[in-house]
């Protein structure tokens, strides 16, 4: 489904990261991965290579701007265009656990000035290139912390609220000149190390074990599962692919019910 598109991919040694490009290159894409821990990013890209496929590492912060612009002109001089820019970079804690009427100003702030910064520096620079070629895909990924209210995850939701109306705007400005913007808005996966962390510390101060947590939220859901990195991963494929041209200025719902749209 992309044999000939080339694809950059932040934060490329996460979990989500590393399976969405585990999942590109399977479907025939050429990889750029980039990440702030070289190692990581270097590891997912020897798995890649050793598959077949194609990807190579830099080390990049995507909160850097002149970084980012550094390396996508360093790309696409190699490769001729970036067709695909898909983002995964998150940050340690970004729940606080904390009411907000107790949390810390600068607490509350860092993940919303973390992730539109980074999503807006990692877009705009794809966009310039992309436009001048008439095509190419920029992903996003939320959590459904952006549609719902919960307590005790601070900054977190309105960050994710931010992204999600970055992803509207950005289409409705580079749809005319045939780039396509779309959102990815999974439910939780516990797979990812970050994630299950997180669940854990929210359990522990429910005063439940992981498991009862880890159930009451799979049970608000219609499958009575969370996401897994699988589901997002064959998402993003699909939402990259030509299949999907008629997909823009939206995020896709993989919260497995818990939200309706």
């Amino acid at each position: 489904m992309l044999a000939g598109k080339v694809a950059v991919i932040y934060g490329a040694g996460g979990a989500i990261g590393g399976a969405v490009a585990r999942a590109f290159a399977a479907e025939g894409a050429t990889l750029f991965l980039t990440g702030r821990n070289l190692a990581t990013v270097d590891s997912v890209a020897e798995e890649i290579v050793a598959a077949g496929g194609s990807a190579e590492t830099a080390e990049v912060d995507a909160l850097d701007e002149q970084a980012v612009d550094s390396h996508l002109e360093s790309m696409t001089e190699r490769s001729g265009r970036v067709d695909i820019s898909f983002n995964a970079i998150g940050i340690p804690n970004p729940m606080t656990r904390v009411p907000l009427v107790e949390l810390d100003v600068e607490q509350f702030s860092e993940p919303i000035a973390t992730y539109p910064r980074a999503y807006f520096l990692t877009a705009r620079s794809a966009a310039r290139r992309m436009v001048a070629n008439r095509s190419g895909v920029i992903m996003t990924v939320t959590a459904t912390l952006s549609r719902t209210g919960t307590p005790l995850v601070g900054g977190a939701g309105p960050a994710m609220a931010a992204v999600e109306a970055l992803t509207r705007d950005m289409s409705a400005e580079l749809a005319p000149h045939g780039v396509r913007v779309v959102g990815l808005r999974p439910q939780g996966i516990p797979e990812t190390r970050r994630i299950q962390e997180g669940f854990e510390r929210f359990a522990q101060a429910s005063g439940v074990t992981w498991d009862e947590f880890h159930q009451a939220l799979a049970g608000r859901t219609h499958t009575r599962r969370l996401s897994s990195l699988a589901d997002l991963a064959g998402a993003a494929v699909f939402a990259a692919s030509d299949r999907a041209s008629g997909i823009t200025g939206t995020v896709l719902n993989l919260s497995m019910g818990s939200l309706d749209d």
